[in-house]
């Protein structure tokens, strides 16, 4: 009876203050993800660059307007992280099914690879009525990274990309060599987040199982 009581209250205190601003900015982006996808699969490119860029802005805006404005909320700060998630998976997908064979589409799911990682230790961490940690300054500049470089590339990375064929574009088209490298140091940036996570999470956990074996001694 007391697990239920928790989890209720829990999910009262995460919903409290839930009408903000930014949190809608946040269902905005994640509400895009299937549409610039489906457009982008469509060979419309141009529409969803537009929406992707507009969902890369919406992402930088929802924070500054929640701190700003005090409008931070608990329901903001899982929701962020899931939609940067979402956001990413879905672009690494496009990059991997519109455009690359071989050895660099390999390369592109080591981002899916991070993501479910990321993804899996959240849940974990929701199912043991713990919150995920706030986004380290590591994971800021991975996220800023990943979005300028992917976004670079599916608007300039060769014939299938939104601004090939636009003649004032036509000398910023970019070599295969600098797609490799952007997506190289990309990689490089997410994982380096990634084991900026590890400490934050191991602690979560350790505290979490300290105190449940505490109340146990305590029950007995």
């Amino acid at each position: 009876m007391e697990e239920k009581k928790n989890f209720k209250d829990n999910m009262k205190d995460l919903f409290e203050g839930w009408n903000t601003i930014p949190n809608w900015l946040c269902f905005l982006r994640i509400a895009s993800i299937p549409v610039f996808s489906t457009l982008f699969i469509k060979g419309q490119y141009i529409a969803a660059f537009i929406i992707m860029i507009v969902a890369a802005l919406t992402d930088l805006f929802d924070g500054k307007i929640a701190r700003k404005y005090n409008m931070v909320a608990n329901l903001g700060k899982i929701l962020d992280p899931i939609a940067d998630k979402l956001s990413q998976i879905a672009i690494v997908v496009i990059l991997i099914v519109k455009y690359w064979n071989g050895m660099l589409r390999y390369i592109l799911f080591l981002f899916i690879i991070k993501e479910l990682l990321m993804l899996a230790g959240g849940a974990l961490l929701l199912s043991k009525g713990l919150r995920p940690t706030a986004a380290e300054m590591w994971g800021k500049v991975a996220t800023t990274v990943f979005y300028v470089f992917m976004i670079l590339i599916i608007a300039l990375g060769g014939e299938s990309s939104a601004l090939y064929g636009v003649k004032f574009f036509e000398p910023f088209i970019l070599s295969n060599t600098v797609i490799w490298v952007l997506i190289v140091i990309s990689v490089i940036m997410t994982f380096v987040s990634l084991f900026g996570y590890v400490p934050g999470f191991v602690r979560q956990i350790k505290e979490n199982k300290a105190k449940q074996e505490d109340e146990k001694a305590e029950e007995e």
